[in-house]
């Protein structure tokens, strides 16, 4: 419906655009193709005779195009002669004022946006595998679809920018992703994108004004009331009304920040395990980050420093801020009026904290931060805040302990809850379980993968994603986490590859065991390498395998191979 829409749009334009040319065309040839059907002439006797509709409309055709093939069919008269070129001329002017209003048509904004908006619609139309809608391709909007890209899944993204659309369509991923130069918060863009498709899996809603964030969502409620909806929102009061619209994820990056500032100092494996999955870059599995505990200045006390406020407070720790225009802040050892500079940080103590964190709005400020800090105390332990993806090559140098950069956090949350919501399920089940279980898990992911980079995916035991494990599951037989895993090649080895999590209707499953038997509709969670993957998607799809894995056995197949082995048999 939307593409019929946008193609009656641009022929609209069209039409109204060129009508007038069409008109004068259509005059000049009548009053040309006229007078020479009219005008008479002789034949080689000297005959008169008169110029068929045909012959005219012929000549009249290739002289308006100034081309010249001669006088037909016969040679002309004076009086024909003085009508061509009265035609040529006026054929001409009526060409040159049509292709005109056809090149003003070209570049008309409004036939543009239209044209563009009806090929996105068919585009996006044409779509068959999953996809997600991206509304804001900003910093955090272009990490998504690079993520997203890594792991092969499709996105359709909307951006009122057309400079980053431009960039949109630079970029080298995996996967194509249209994108179109709109306004995400009116309803026919939506669902130019999509938004009411069965293949639409959610709507992730990332641009800068929570406003525009709250009417994109409220939008995309009405349009598909099932679609889940990830927003990103800082506003207690927009996320507030973001929570009654139902299954609406609310994604606040400063919150974010806190926790894993958290997790960095109270559970540091959890912490690492968590950078691990989400390949964050300089983190290595099992090799957790040594943030030291004790007293903490936090630089800023802006939104973000508030949340990191609490987190410290709710974990036994209280921090000497700095801040201008911070107010009394209960659970503060100290309250620094000031920007953080060499004589403020020396009244604050950096002399023997246990470390800073710079987390203004303003990465130059930040980075000031941390040269007073090393000035101060070279070996003092740093976490900066990162506002602009952009700076990342000065943050790399700065080589600070922890960074904690908005736009990558936020989209790694994101892209967590895209693959599975169970990922974070299972971070917040480890960290009430305690860094044992969390050491445990990471032994047994660093057998299976070795050095390689930790990969998830999600799997559902279902026809259009293990067709070979239905059959089976529905010939009322067992099938077990470890024979699916079984690595066809070595069946005394596994796959590299473990379970994290089955999702199973409303029970959910935490790291289970190999003898954990398989239902029809769970949902696993895995982590291992890309290549496990691949192999464990041919096992759940190709019956023989799967039956050779629980078998041992790999009978022959084809006619002329069973009749042999009967024939052996027998014999």
């Amino acid at each position: 419906m939307a593409a019929t829409s946008e193609l009656d749009r641009v022929t609209m334009i069209v039409l109204r655009h060129i009508r007038r040319p069409i008109f004068v065309l259509i005059i000049v040839y009548a009053i040309g193709i006229t007078g020479m059907a009219l005008i008479p002439g002789k034949d080689a006797d000297g005959n008169v005779e008169y110029m068929s509709l045909f012959h005219a409309f012929y000549f009249f055709t290739y002289t308006a195009t100034t081309t010249g093939f001669g006088e037909i069919p016969n040679a002309f008269t004076d009086t024909q002669r003085l009508w061509t070129i009265f035609c040529l001329y006026m054929g001409v002017i009526s060409w040159l004022y049509t292709i005109s209003s056809i090149w003003r048509l070209v570049q008309n904004p409004h036939f543009l946006l239209a044209l563009n908006e009806h090929q996105f619609a068919n585009t996006v139309k044409r779509i068959e595998h999953p996809f997600f809608i991206i509304c804001g391709f900003g910093d955090t909007g272009s990490l998504l679809a690079r993520g997203l890209s890594e792991n092969w899944f499709g996105a359709v993204v909307l951006d009122t920018d057309p400079e980053r659309i431009k960039a949109l369509a630079l970029r080298d991923y995996h996967v194509k992703m249209p994108g179109l130069c709109a306004d995400p918060a009116i309803p026919k863009h939506l669902v130019d994108a999509g938004v009411e498709m069965d293949n639409c899996k959610a709507i992730v809603v990332l641009t800068m004004d929570e406003e525009v964030n709250l009417q994109i969502s409220v939008m995309a409620r009405f349009l598909n009331p099932d679609l889940p909806i990830l927003c990103r929102s800082t506003s207690a009061r927009h996320s507030e009304h973001l929570s009654t619209l139902g299954k609406v994820t609310v994604i606040n990056p400063f919150e974010i920040f806190a926790q894993l500032l958290s997790m960095s100092i109270t559970a540091p494996r959890l912490h690492n395990l968590n950078s691990s999955l989400v390949r964050t870059r300089g983190i290595k599995l099992g090799e957790p980050l040594d943030v030291p505990t004790g007293e903490w200045i936090l630089c800023g006390y802006g939104r973000m420093g508030r949340w990191l406020h609490k987190y410290f407070v709710k974990n036994g720790i209280r921090p000497v801020i700095i801040d201008p225009d911070a107010d009394e802040v209960a659970g503060a050892t100290k309250i620094i009026h000031s920007h953080a500079n060499l004589n403020s940080l020396r009244e604050a103590g950096i002399e023997h904290c246990a470390g800073i964190v710079a987390g203004t709005d303003h990465d130059h400020d930040n980075l000031s931060i941390l040269m007073s800090v090393r000035a101060l105390r070279p070996g003092a332990f740093t976490i900066m805040r990162q506002n602009t993806h952009e700076n990342q090559i000065a943050f790399d140098a700065a080589n600070a302990g922890l960074i904690l950069q908005s736009s990558l956090t936020t989209a790694r949350r994101i892209l967590k809850h895209l693959i599975s919501p169970q990922i974070q399920i299972l971070i917040d089940y480890l960290r009430d379980q305690g860094e044992e279980v969390t050491k445990q898990v990471v032994d047994q992911l660093k057998v299976a993968i070795g050095e390689n980079q930790p990969h998830l995916w999600r799997s559902n035991i279902c026809a259009s994603e293990a067709s070979a494990v239905i059959e089976h599951l529905n010939s009322e037989s067992t099938l077990t986490l470890g024979e699916l895993i079984r690595n066809p090649y070595d069946l005394s080895a596994s796959l590299s590859c473990m379970v994290l999590a089955i999702q199973r209707d409303s029970l959910r499953i935490m790291l289970p065991t190999d003898d954990e038997t398989l239902q029809l509709g769970d949902e696993i969670l895995f982590c291992g390498t890309e290549h496990s993957e691949s192999m464990l998607l041919a096992t759940m799809n190709n019956a023989y395998t799967l039956d050779y894995l629980i078998s041992g056995i790999d009978p022959p197949r084809g006619y002329v191979f069973s009749w042999l082995r009967a024939y052996l048999v027998s014999v």
